[in-house]
């Protein structure tokens, strides 16, 4: 994982080559320690848009054939953004494709808090989802901390607001995640943040094209959202810091393996 600054660990004054490069992040560590570049270049972010807003747009107007040709098509775009991105990057998406899935199978199928067209998972779905976290990296890295604040604090705002009116008493919930995220993953905030603005425009579009809805009553909860929630994002910003801490503990780990195995094969 890459560091806010090379050289000396800011926390212990212990230079980075003195430490382990496989070793597994500590709990002091979490602040100065952040998701790596996204690398991608203008071509791809298009290539990515493209693939989100038209896939949906299709979607829509098309059968079950149809949507698993798109599916097919979703990954394709995703693996051959992998192959071009360095490995610890790439790792931390595989996790997220993982978590992503297993995600939408719990939320959408077993819990029921949202349906999507033909009531099944559609194949772009998870690859869709680290289109969007590939799409989060790349603004989070041009976002403001101070906007990140804005955008975290008018969220916080709008879910008070929106269950003071009865509208929305998910949203306090949700929020309430993406608030826990933010404070135990402060180096993450900008993600969240570009996440969450994401995230947002993507379920008004969706839902606003009938690719999914959400439920307006929580089943099982005494609790009442819209379609979306005004902040639907928190749920992808918890996959942002499930991804975040699985790549911390995991992907050193999975570097040092990889590089005792070379080091094996070479001396064999």
């Amino acid at each position: 994982m890459e560091r806010t600054r090379h050289g000396a660990d800011p926390s212990s004054g212990t230079p980075d080559s003195d430490r382990h490069e496989g070793s597994v992040v500590q709990p002091g560590e979490w602040n100065v320690v952040k998701l790596p570049s996204s690398n991608i270049s203008p071509g791809h972010l298009l290539l990515i848009v493209a693939t989100l807003a038209g896939g949906l747009a299709v979607d829509v107007r098309t059968n079950i054939v149809g949507q698993s040709v798109l599916g097919i098509g979703a990954w394709a775009v995703l693996f051959g953004l992998l192959s071009r991105i360095e490995q610890p990057v790439r790792t931390g998406l595989i996790l997220c494709l993982a978590i992503a899935t297993a995600g939408e199978l719990f939320l959408s199928l077993v819990w029921g808090l949202y349906t999507y067209r033909l009531a099944n998972i559609p194949l772009f779905v998870p690859p869709g989802h680290v289109l969007l976290l590939l799409l989060g990296l790349w603004l989070a890295e041009r976002l403001p901390e101070s906007v990140a604040g804005w955008i975290i604090g008018s969220a916080g705002l709008y879910s008070l607001a929106a269950a003071f009116a009865g509208l929305d008493t998910l949203g306090v919930a949700l929020f309430a995640v993406l608030a826990v995220a933010s404070l135990a993953m402060p180096a993450q905030r900008r993600l969240f943040a570009s996440t969450l603005v994401l995230a947002l425009a993507l379920e008004l579009y969706g839902t606003w094209l009938g690719n999914w809805r959400w439920a307006t009553e929580i089943p099982g909860l005494s609790l009442v959202t819209t379609n979306p929630p005004g902040v639907a994002g928190a749920f992808y910003c918890a996959l942002d810091a499930l991804v975040a801490a699985a790549s911390l503990q995991v992907v050193p780990r999975f570097v040092e393996w990889t590089a005792r195995t070379k080091a094996g094969m070479r001396a064999a």
